[in-house]
Formats: C-alpha cells, structure tokens, sequence
C-alpha cells in the first residue's frame, strides 16, 4: 500500500503504534560482542535494531514515545556482560536486545529478572538460558538448541546416511550444550558416534584431534561452536588429508568461516534460521536495510529487528512503558512480525522456530540443503 498524502501516513502510523499523552524517550540497550572474534555477530544484531528503532520512530514511535539505542559491548565474555547488564541497571534502562553469546547471555539474564529489565535475545540457544526457570521479563527470537539439534541429527541420519561420526565441541555452554543434543540424537538413531571430545577455543593448531579423526576413518564430523574454530578445523583437516563432511549450527554461518578455511569450506552445512530476507514478503523491510547501507542477510538480523518491534508493539499495546506490563503484554499476544507469527510460552520461549539447513559454498554463499 502506499500513501499519497502524508496525513494519510502518519494516521496509519499512529494506528500501528499509539499515540502517548506524555511522550518519553525509551532506551533500548543494544548488548553483544562489538569487539573480539565474534564481533560480526553483533554488527548483525546492531544492524536489525538499528533499523527497527529507525522506522519505529519514522512512523510516530512506540505508543508515541521516541526509541533510542545504547550500545554495551561484553565482547561475548561473561564477566564483562554480567558488568554490561550491572551498568545497564544502574543506567535505569529496562530494554534489552541482547546479549548474544548464549554464555554471555545467561549470567546477564539473571541480573535483568532480579531487576525487571525485559531482555530479547535474537541468538542465544542454549536451553539453560530459560529451562527450569521461573522467567517474565526474559525472550528470544530465536530457537533453542533441543530445536536446532534435533534438526540437524535428522538431517545426518536421514539424508547424509554417515558410517563413521565424530562430534566435537568447544566446551562452552553455546557449543558444547548442541554438540550433545545432536549426539542424543544420533545414539538413539544407532549412528555409530566413535568420538566425542571438546577443543580449545581460541587455539590456532587442531592437528591432535584431526589426527584422531583419520585414525577413526570418520566420515562426518559434527563441531559445536562458532566460526573461528570451525574455519580452522576445516582448513586443517583438508591440509592433513580428512575428506569428512563437517557441519555446524548457527553460530558457524558466517562469511568469515570462508575467509579462514579459504575452498575448505566448500560443501560445510550449516543449521540455520531461515533465510527472512529472501521472504518476499520481507522485500520492503530488505529495501530499508538497503537504503541504510546495512545487510540484512545473515542469522541474526531479522530476529534482531523483531525484537525491537516486540518491544515498540507490546508498549503501544500496553499503553505503558513499564516493563512489568510490557513483559505482561509479550507473554498474552501473538504478533506478525518478519520471522512469522511470534507467541511465546511461559518461560519466554517460542512456541514454534523452524531451523533450515544449508550447504555453505567457498564464496560464502549458502543454498539450501533440504
């Protein structure tokens, strides 16, 4: 639909998102890793909220009331994201896109609960950050990793068919916490699993554990962790003669891991959400990340933006800004938003998060594999 007359728009735009008698300006704190080896995943989470908070504010704000973004860099490190979430407290902000890392995540997670502080993650999948937890004032817009798990081991054992499977991990909560899930999965299946073994994250040489999947005869290999490691994994098994298919989840879907493993990651899969910004029904949206010079493809942008859109939705439909009620309000309603229909349970979960898996190619491109 397009408006002719600017009265027109503004008119649908007041009805998208209220008006406020007393108009205030909300800050929405933009908490990940600006800095360090997965700092590109926070360039993904600034760009969907940026673009969100821009158009949120274009169209009259959030029940009237101006967003505005404030950037907390934890550098995807506990202890600084527990500091980040303390200064964020302190700061009296009560949104929260972030954190990103599912380590960095949860430690914050418990400061934002104890303080009323609603918290949307666009990434973190760690079941813990939310299982077996009393939470109101914690989401995600995106699934857990007993979703994306399970996805991927379905994957495995019906279509790729392994003889020999090796699953390793980077002993962090994020990577070791689906590493396990995807084994689960696999011993119920009888796929034969023949090494399970964390590495160092951070290391630079995997040659003691590629020696052992030669000596194994693997023939797929499973990696729970981020792209640093599984670039180099990739890289290094090739070097030493490995011909294993390697796959990873959401976290290794990034244009860097073919600037480390170079043709090496050539044929890596990937369990990713699904591709937003090729939904047509996202064209616009995708135009607006254009004309801000920001990309909107890659796992985290759209969830990112969704989480704005919760939040500038829940406080028109609230009519408050108090966290309490908006936080109320997120748990009562569904929403249309550009990741599909958003409802969540009682933990702050999704209710439904479809994971999609991809075949990465050495141009850092990706086409989907099923």
């Amino acid at each position: 639909m397009q408006f002719r007359h600017k009265s027109l728009f503004v008119a649908a735009a007041l009805a998208l998102f209220g008006t406020a008698a007393n108009a205030e300006t909300v800050k929405i704190a933009i908490a990940g890793p600006f800095s360090g080896s997965v700092a590109q995943y926070g360039d993904m989470v600034k760009a969907g909220a940026l673009t969100a908070i821009e158009e949120v504010n274009a169209a009259g704000g959030a029940n009237g009331n101006k967003l505005e973004a404030v950037f907390m860099d934890d550098a995807c490190e506990p202890k600084q994201a527990v500091a980040v979430a303390n200064k964020i407290v302190s700061q009296k902000i009560k949104y929260v896109i972030g954190h990103v890392c599912s380590g960095s995540t949860i430690p914050a997670s418990d400061i934002y609960e104890n303080e009323g502080v609603v918290m949307i993650t666009p990434s973190a999948t760690a079941p813990q950050l939310t299982e077996g937890k009393k939470r109101h004032f914690i989401f995600r817009t995106i699934g857990r990793d007993d979703q994306q798990g399970p996805a991927a081991a379905q994957y495995i054992i019906n279509k790729v068919k392994p003889k020999k499977v090796a699953v390793l991990h980077d002993k962090q909560s994020y990577g070791q916490g689906i590493a396990t899930s995807v084994k689960k999965d696999l011993d119920a299946a009888k796929v034969p699993v023949v090494l399970f073994e964390g590495i160092n994250a951070g290391d630079s040489d995997y040659s003691a554990v590629i020696t052992k999947l030669k000596a194994q005869g693997v023939d797929f290999v499973y990696f729970g962790g981020y792209h640093p490691e599984m670039g180099l994994l990739l890289r290094q098994a090739r070097e030493q003669g490995v011909k294993a298919t390697f796959m990873g989840p959401e976290g290794v879907g990034n244009k860097d891991v073919t600037a480390i493993a170079g043709p090496a990651s050539e044929g890596m899969l990937v369990t990713l959400p699904a591709d937003f910004a090729a939904d047509p029904a996202n064209a616009k949206l995708v135009k607006a990340f254009a004309d801000a010079k920001r990309d909107p493809n890659g796992p985290f942008q759209m969830p990112a933006y969704t989480g704005v859109q919760l939040i500038a939705k829940s406080i028109a439909g609230a009519k408050s800004t108090d966290s309490e009620k908006v936080a109320k309000y997120l748990h009562a309603n569904t929403f249309d938003t550009p990741i599909g229909k958003v409802a969540y349970d009682a933990a702050g979960d999704l209710k439904s998060f479809k994971f999609v898996v991809f075949t990465w190619h050495k141009d850092a491109t990706k086409t989907a594999a099923n």
